[in-house]
């Protein structure tokens, strides 16, 4: 649907006599499209509302695993952990145009490192049941560095290789939509909720949308409304409970992308211990190298959050440590920071360190009805939208009905990319019908991968509106190089208003906010 037929679609449902959506989503993240999907594929009416664009939170600035999260077996959370694995197993299934199997070194320099984190990840393997990618194993230092030439050699004694999923957390986004979509669902970026209503019995059943294209205001009602805001839950909630305490305390992970001749073996490098505690992960991913993260608590949430110094020289000293050559700041190609939505221990109020709160996700049912689902994280985003459509329906009486998620194909599902470079994979059964539009063969910028013609697809189908959602969300360039997506600014606005039909103040406009958004990514 073109935006205009999406906006039309929003009116015509607010008309006198007009049926009420089953299921009204608040939100375009991993937790939203997750729920939105789980909805109108049981063939309930739904539509999803974004504030800004699909994934602009935490969800495009993940470290880019689909995986069981070896860190929280460590804590002891068996159950999380086990969850998290089987829906790798299903993820793989449903999309493995965007989800593939990646090996996973922890290398050893003490005697006893191999068989402690050995015997830990055999139980990772026996927690994923049939759903195993492949069994974890000891390999001696010649292997180790065959796998991962720039390892450090001295001291190496070897190392466990495991394996986890790697996915492109946006392009996941995008294809939820597209999925959504394909199911009878409506969803509309650019477009924030500024209100929420009450019928006469004080239940909410409903909310205010602004076009921020129009500034046009349309009032939608729902049997049912789901908040699945992310970091900025607390916001909603207090729409509905101006008293509302907050249920999160974010903490920031941060990210650097280098060039992938600092890992440029077949495999990622995971570092189970840092000096303070932490877990640190170096991961090849679209012909570069995504090192991270960290955990640092933040007094609230923003939509471009920033590297912390510190955090910068943390993760540069710890991959110094196993890595050689090592990158420095100079080899930084783009830094990039989400926010984790972790829910406050209540018997705490969130007080401590943010690396012992719960990664498990957690739904709360106001008083009013309001549904908020929060926490999690992409991994079991099916799973999460599982549990709240249960409860959605439940409370608004909708028909009962099982989910189809578990093998439901996501859009795009192929088997038959495998050839394909990167940036072509992704779209799956889709790529073929892009490499037939105009600038199939040209590229952006010598530095990046993309072709004029995913932009106008983008347009044309992924309700790509900006610059920044082409460049950031849609493509990866801000990711993969950010001082090369600037350059690349000039030329993707121009085709965005080309196909969009803008003119050149706004082609003007588009090109100086994404470049200064591209700074912020930049180090030097």
């Amino acid at each position: 649907m073109k935006r205009a037929d999406i906006v039309q679609t929003v009116a015509q449902s607010q008309a006198p006599g007009a049926q009420p959506w089953d299921v009204l989503v608040i939100g375009g993240g991993a937790s939203g499209l997750g729920t939105a999907v789980e909805a109108a594929s049981r063939g309930y009416r739904t539509l999803m509302i974004e504030a800004h664009d699909y994934a602009k939170g935490t969800s495009s600035r993940s470290t880019k695993l689909v995986h069981g999260g070896v860190r929280y077996l460590a804590q002891g959370n068996i159950s999380l952990v086990r969850e998290a694995l089987h829906e790798r197993g299903l993820l793989k299934k449903n999309a493995p145009h965007l989800v593939h199997d990646l090996g996973f070194l922890i290398a050893g320099y003490t005697w006893w490192s191999a068989p402690f984190y050995g015997i830990g990840l055999k139980l990772y393997d026996l927690l994923a049941g049939k759903l195993n990618l492949k069994n974890s194993r000891y390999i001696g230092a010649g292997e180790a560095l065959e796998r991962t030439p720039t390892l450090r050699k001295k001291g190496l004694k070897g190392g466990i290789l495991y394996f986890d999923g790697q996915f492109d957390d946006s392009r996941l986004a995008i294809t939820l939509l597209r999925t959504l979509e394909d199911h009878g669902g409506v969803a509309l970026n650019h477009a924030p909720v500024t209100a929420l209503h009450r019928n006469a019995a004080g239940k909410v059943d409903g909310a205010s949308i602004r076009d921020e294209e129009t500034g046009q205001v349309y009032r939608v009602s729902a049997k049912v409304v789901v908040n699945a805001t992310g970091v900025f839950v607390d916001a909603v909630r207090r729409m509905d409970e101006p008293g509302a305490r907050n249920m999160l305390s974010p903490s920031q992970g941060v990210h650097v992308v280098v060039d992938r001749r600092f890992l440029p073996g077949d495999s990622a490098l995971m570092v189970p211990r840092t000096d303070d505690g932490r877990v640190l992960f170096a991961v090849p991913w679209h012909g570069h190298v995504v090192i991270g993260t960290t955990d640092t608590p933040v007094p609230e949430a923003s939509l471009e959050p920033r590297a912390l110094p510190e955090e910068i020289e943390f993760i540069l000293h710890t991959a110094a440590q196993y890595l050689d050559p090592a990158p420095t700041r100079a080899d930084v190609r783009s830094v990039y920071v989400g926010l984790r939505p972790l829910v406050k221990n209540e018997k705490t109020d969130g007080a401590g360190s943010t690396a012992a709160l719960s990664r498990d996700h957690v739904i709360r049912i106001s008083g009013s009805g309001l549904i908020t689902l929060t926490g999690g994280k992409w991994t079991t985003y099916r799973r999460m939208g599982e549990d709240t459509v249960n409860r959605a329906a439940a409370q608004a009486g909708l028909p009962e009905r099982l989910t189809v998620t578990p093998a439901l194909h996501l859009h795009g599902w192929s088997t038959e990319t495998g050839g394909l470079e990167d940036h072509w994979r992704v779209y799956g059964s889709d790529a073929e019908r892009i490499r037939a539009l105009e600038g199939a063969n040209v590229p952006l910028h010598p530095q990046l991968p993309y072709r004029e013609a995913e932009v106008r697809w983008a347009a044309r189908n992924e309700q790509a509106r900006t610059v920044e959602d082409v460049l950031s969300r849609r493509l990866r360039a801000l990711l993969l190089n950010a001082r090369a997506s600037a350059e690349a600014a000039p030329r993707v606005a121009a085709i965005l208003a080309e196909e969009l039909g803008h003119d050149g103040a706004w082609q003007a406009a588009q090109v100086q906010e994404y470049q200064a958004l591209a700074k912020g990514y930049q180090l030097v």
